[in-house]
Protein backbone atom coordinates (compact mmCIF):
# COMPACT_ATOMS: atom_id res chain seq x y z
CA UNK A 1 0.00 0.00 0.00
CA UNK A 2 1.48 3.34 -0.97
CA UNK A 3 1.85 6.18 1.51
CA UNK A 4 -0.65 8.19 -0.52
CA UNK A 5 -3.35 5.55 -0.19
CA UNK A 6 -2.49 5.00 3.46
CA UNK A 7 -4.05 8.37 4.29
CA UNK A 8 -7.38 6.95 3.10
CA UNK A 9 -7.18 4.04 5.55
CA UNK A 10 -6.89 5.98 8.80
CA UNK A 11 -9.28 5.99 11.74
CA UNK A 12 -10.29 9.31 13.29
CA UNK A 13 -12.82 10.77 15.70
CA UNK A 14 -15.44 10.94 12.93
CA UNK A 15 -14.33 7.92 10.90
CA UNK A 16 -14.12 5.75 14.02
CA UNK A 17 -13.89 2.34 12.40
CA UNK A 18 -12.10 0.89 15.42
CA UNK A 19 -15.40 1.10 17.30
CA UNK A 20 -16.64 -2.46 18.06
CA UNK A 21 -19.96 -1.96 16.26
CA UNK A 22 -18.21 -0.78 13.09
CA UNK A 23 -15.76 -3.70 13.17
CA UNK A 24 -18.61 -6.17 13.68
CA UNK A 25 -20.69 -4.76 10.82
CA UNK A 26 -17.64 -4.55 8.54
CA UNK A 27 -16.86 -8.22 9.20
CA UNK A 28 -20.49 -9.16 8.52
CA UNK A 29 -20.49 -7.28 5.22
CA UNK A 30 -17.19 -8.83 4.19
CA UNK A 31 -18.57 -12.34 4.61
CA UNK A 32 -16.44 -14.99 2.94
CA UNK A 33 -15.23 -12.91 0.02
CA UNK A 34 -11.73 -11.52 -0.39
CA UNK A 35 -12.46 -9.36 -3.44
CA UNK A 36 -12.38 -5.68 -2.62
CA UNK A 37 -15.02 -4.86 -5.23
CA UNK A 38 -17.50 -7.26 -3.65
CA UNK A 39 -16.80 -6.06 -0.11
CA UNK A 40 -17.10 -2.42 -1.16
CA UNK A 41 -20.38 -3.10 -2.94
CA UNK A 42 -21.77 -4.82 0.16
CA UNK A 43 -20.79 -1.84 2.30
CA UNK A 44 -22.23 0.63 -0.20
CA UNK A 45 -25.52 -1.23 -0.53
CA UNK A 46 -25.93 -1.49 3.23
CA UNK A 47 -25.41 2.23 3.81
CA UNK A 48 -27.53 3.24 0.82
CA UNK A 49 -30.47 0.97 1.61
CA UNK A 50 -30.47 0.52 5.39
CA UNK A 51 -29.40 3.90 6.78
CA UNK A 52 -32.18 6.47 6.55
CA UNK A 53 -31.46 9.80 4.86
CA UNK A 54 -32.20 12.48 7.43
CA UNK A 55 -33.69 14.87 4.88
CA UNK A 56 -35.91 12.31 3.20
CA UNK A 57 -37.36 11.14 6.51
CA UNK A 58 -37.09 14.42 8.48
CA UNK A 59 -35.41 12.54 11.30
CA UNK A 60 -35.08 14.57 14.47
CA UNK A 61 -31.58 13.47 15.38
CA UNK A 62 -28.48 14.68 13.51
CA UNK A 63 -25.51 12.31 13.30
CA UNK A 64 -21.89 12.82 12.28
CA UNK A 65 -19.59 10.14 13.68
CA UNK A 66 -19.68 6.83 11.80
CA UNK A 67 -20.51 4.73 14.86
CA UNK A 68 -23.43 7.05 15.70
CA UNK A 69 -24.76 6.80 12.15
CA UNK A 70 -24.69 3.02 12.46
CA UNK A 71 -26.25 2.98 15.93
CA UNK A 72 -29.04 5.41 15.11
CA UNK A 73 -29.54 4.25 11.50
CA UNK A 74 -29.87 7.77 10.12
CA UNK A 75 -27.76 10.57 8.65
CA UNK A 76 -27.51 13.32 6.09
CA UNK A 77 -25.54 12.40 2.97
CA UNK A 78 -22.35 13.57 4.69
CA UNK A 79 -22.89 11.33 7.71
CA UNK A 80 -23.73 8.37 5.50
CA UNK A 81 -20.46 8.94 3.63
CA UNK A 82 -18.65 8.85 6.99
CA UNK A 83 -20.15 5.45 7.76
CA UNK A 84 -19.37 4.05 4.31
CA UNK A 85 -15.76 5.18 4.62
CA UNK A 86 -15.49 3.59 8.07
CA UNK A 87 -16.89 0.26 6.88
CA UNK A 88 -14.60 0.16 3.85
CA UNK A 89 -11.52 1.27 5.78
CA UNK A 90 -12.24 -1.38 8.42
CA UNK A 91 -11.94 -3.84 5.53
CA UNK A 92 -8.63 -2.28 4.41
CA UNK A 93 -10.19 -0.59 1.37
CA UNK A 94 -8.97 3.01 0.88
CA UNK A 95 -11.93 5.38 0.87
CA UNK A 96 -12.14 9.15 0.55
CA UNK A 97 -14.66 11.95 0.51
CA UNK A 98 -16.01 13.91 -2.45
CA UNK A 99 -18.45 16.78 -2.71
CA UNK A 100 -20.82 18.43 -5.12
CA UNK A 101 -22.37 21.86 -4.81
CA UNK A 102 -26.06 21.54 -5.69
CA UNK A 103 -29.25 23.52 -5.66
CA UNK A 104 -31.04 22.40 -2.50
CA UNK A 105 -34.43 22.41 -4.23
CA UNK A 106 -33.07 20.78 -7.37
CA UNK A 107 -34.24 23.61 -9.62
CA UNK A 108 -30.87 25.31 -10.15
CA UNK A 109 -31.78 28.25 -7.91
CA UNK A 110 -30.60 29.26 -4.46
CA UNK A 111 -30.07 28.08 -1.82
CA UNK A 112 -27.08 25.91 -2.64
CA UNK A 113 -25.54 23.29 -0.42
CA UNK A 114 -22.73 20.78 -0.46
CA UNK A 115 -23.63 17.17 -1.14
CA UNK A 116 -21.36 14.47 0.27
CA UNK A 117 -20.32 11.22 -1.39
CA UNK A 118 -17.34 8.86 -1.49
CA UNK A 119 -14.54 7.64 -3.70
CA UNK A 120 -13.37 4.07 -3.13
CA UNK A 121 -10.02 2.78 -4.39
CA UNK A 122 -10.53 -0.59 -6.10
CA UNK A 123 -7.55 -2.62 -7.24
CA UNK A 124 -8.94 -3.31 -10.70
CA UNK A 125 -10.45 0.12 -11.33
CA UNK A 126 -8.62 2.78 -9.32
CA UNK A 127 -10.67 5.52 -7.69
CA UNK A 128 -14.40 4.99 -8.15
CA UNK A 129 -16.99 7.49 -6.94
CA UNK A 130 -20.19 6.26 -5.30
CA UNK A 131 -23.15 7.95 -3.64
CA UNK A 132 -24.85 6.12 -0.78
CA UNK A 133 -27.31 8.91 0.11
CA UNK A 134 -30.24 6.59 -0.58
CA UNK A 135 -32.40 6.09 -3.64
CA UNK A 136 -35.90 7.49 -4.09
CA UNK A 137 -38.08 8.64 -6.95
CA UNK A 138 -35.80 10.46 -9.39
CA UNK A 139 -32.63 9.34 -7.58
CA UNK A 140 -30.92 6.11 -8.57
CA UNK A 141 -27.31 5.70 -7.48
CA UNK A 142 -25.68 2.33 -8.19
CA UNK A 143 -22.39 0.49 -7.68
CA UNK A 144 -21.26 -0.92 -11.02
CA UNK A 145 -17.59 -0.09 -11.72
CA UNK A 146 -16.20 1.26 -13.89
CA UNK A 147 -19.53 2.96 -14.70
CA UNK A 148 -20.16 5.90 -12.40
CA UNK A 149 -23.82 6.30 -11.47
CA UNK A 150 -24.25 8.98 -8.83
CA UNK A 151 -27.44 10.31 -7.26
CA UNK A 152 -27.21 13.75 -8.86
CA UNK A 153 -25.76 15.40 -11.95
CA UNK A 154 -24.50 18.96 -11.93
CA UNK A 155 -26.76 20.98 -14.22
CA UNK A 156 -27.01 24.64 -13.20
CA UNK A 157 -24.26 27.21 -13.71
CA UNK A 158 -23.61 27.68 -9.97
CA UNK A 159 -23.52 23.97 -9.25
CA UNK A 160 -20.08 22.33 -9.01
CA UNK A 161 -18.82 18.76 -9.26
CA UNK A 162 -15.62 18.94 -7.22
CA UNK A 163 -12.97 16.47 -8.40
CA UNK A 164 -10.91 16.41 -5.19
CA UNK A 165 -10.79 13.19 -3.19
CA UNK A 166 -10.15 14.06 0.46
CA UNK A 167 -8.84 11.71 3.10
CA UNK A 168 -10.97 13.39 5.78
CA UNK A 169 -14.37 15.12 5.62
CA UNK A 170 -14.40 18.89 5.21
CA UNK A 171 -14.26 20.74 8.51
CA UNK A 172 -17.27 22.89 7.57
CA UNK A 173 -19.31 19.70 7.17
CA UNK A 174 -18.30 18.34 10.56
CA UNK A 175 -18.94 21.71 12.21
CA UNK A 176 -22.43 21.95 10.70
CA UNK A 177 -23.39 18.43 11.79
CA UNK A 178 -22.08 18.91 15.32
CA UNK A 179 -23.44 22.44 15.84
CA UNK A 180 -27.00 22.20 14.55
CA UNK A 181 -28.52 19.17 16.24
CA UNK A 182 -32.21 19.47 15.35
CA UNK A 183 -33.63 18.76 11.91
CA UNK A 184 -34.99 22.28 11.47
CA UNK A 185 -31.75 24.01 12.47
CA UNK A 186 -29.63 21.58 10.47
CA UNK A 187 -31.72 22.18 7.34
CA UNK A 188 -31.25 25.94 7.70
CA UNK A 189 -27.48 25.63 8.07
CA UNK A 190 -26.40 22.99 5.58
CA UNK A 191 -22.76 23.62 4.58
CA UNK A 192 -21.88 25.36 1.33
CA UNK A 193 -18.71 26.50 -0.42
CA UNK A 194 -17.56 27.29 -3.93
CA UNK A 195 -14.08 25.76 -3.74
CA UNK A 196 -12.35 22.94 -1.91
CA UNK A 197 -9.37 24.48 -0.18
CA UNK A 198 -8.20 21.59 2.02
CA UNK A 199 -6.73 18.78 -0.07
Amino acid sequence: MTETLNAYLQSSFVIDFEHPSILEKAKELRGDTQKDVDIAKNCFTFVRDHIRHTGDHRDAIITCKASDVLALQTGWCYAKSHLLAALCRANSIPTGFCYQRLSLLGNGDEPYTLHGLNAIYLKDFGWYRVDARGNKEGVNAEFSPPLEQLAFKVKASHEIDFQEILSEPLSIVITALQTYTSFEESLKHLPDCTEITRL
